[in-house]
């Protein structure tokens, strides 16, 4: 399995489920970090082919990274997790980030919310992308006007992007009252640069964020996010490897649907009535 890092709160449930689901019947799972590259990506599956593995677990949602033709051509098992090709050419197991954008939208919506902005993570990785598409969709069908929103792309998915594309949004607009962080360090950002500038939360300005990482639930307000289960995107991806290695030749031809896990928001105190201060 090659996944971009071994620090992101996200990656150790998915490698937990994918090792539950191999271990019962006998499989050891190899772990490549890419660090953070798509050329590291290619490089690590390429060294796991020349090992002769079994199968693969491709973890990369950078949309540059192509995997090599032995993969294309189905002659090594690969199943992809956290995103899919735009052919659907390798069977792929992610999140419904469309269902989850709804959710916060309809959310912050119900609570009187019309000026909501967007804090995505970098375009040029799939969840970043599907999950700013997923706020538009969402803007768009709860009949808001684009107009009174906003998106601030940050450089990274960590804390400190997070900081800076928020200190941009409060820089250029008074009159958001809503932030939908692309996941919950982007939303952990956010929430330091608006106390820094002495804005309460959620009085002043409600913060979401996403994934459901460990401890959110502990902070001062707690965070209001979205929960998906990755422990079990792993054990999917796990068991759909199993039926890869068991159903024999695939053509390049063949076109998997993505598989989506579906999310579920987990509503805390970050966020709040319009002008509750």
């Amino acid at each position: 399995m090659v996944v971009p890092d071994l620090v992101s709160p996200f990656i150790p449930p998915i490698l937990a489920g994918a090792q539950h689901s191999l271990s019962k019947v006998g499989y050891s799972l190899l772990i490549g970090s890419d660090n953070e590259g798509s050329q590291r990506t290619k490089t690590a599956v390429e060294t796991f082919l020349d090992r002769r593995v079994d199968g693969l677990i491709v973890a990369d949602a950078r949309l540059d990274f192509t995997p090599p033709e032995q993969v294309l051509r189905h002659e090594v098992p690969t199943v992809l997790v956290g995103r899919s090709m735009e052919n659907e050419s390798l069977p792929a197991i992610v999140g419904d980030d469309r269902a989850a954008l709804a959710l916060v939208v309809r959310h912050l919506v119900e609570l009187g919310h019309t000026h909501i902005a967007h804090i995505a993570g970098p375009l040029d990785i799939s969840t970043g992308l599907f999950r700013r598409d997923g706020f538009i969709d969402a803007i768009e069908g709860a009949g808001l006007a684009a107009s009174d929103c906003g998106i601030f792309e940050a450089g990274s998915f960590r804390l400190d992007d997070g900081h800076a594309a928020c200190d941009r949004l409060l820089d250029s607009d008074g009159v958001i009252t809503a932030i939908v962080a692309a996941n919950d360090l982007l939303a952990l950002g956010c929430i330091d640069a608006i106390r820094e500038r002495g804005l309460n939360i959620p009085g002043d300005l409600s913060v979401t964020g996403y994934d459901d990482i460990a401890l959110v639930d502990r902070l001062d307000p707690a965070l209001t996010t979205i929960s998906l289960p990755y422990e079990a995107m792993g054990a999917a991806a796990g068991r759909l490897l199993l039926d890869l290695l068991a159903g024999g030749d695939r053509t390049v031809e063949t076109s998997y649907e993505p598989m989506r896990l579906a999310p579920s928001l987990v509503v805390r105190s970050s966020t709040g009535p319009v002008g509750s201060r």
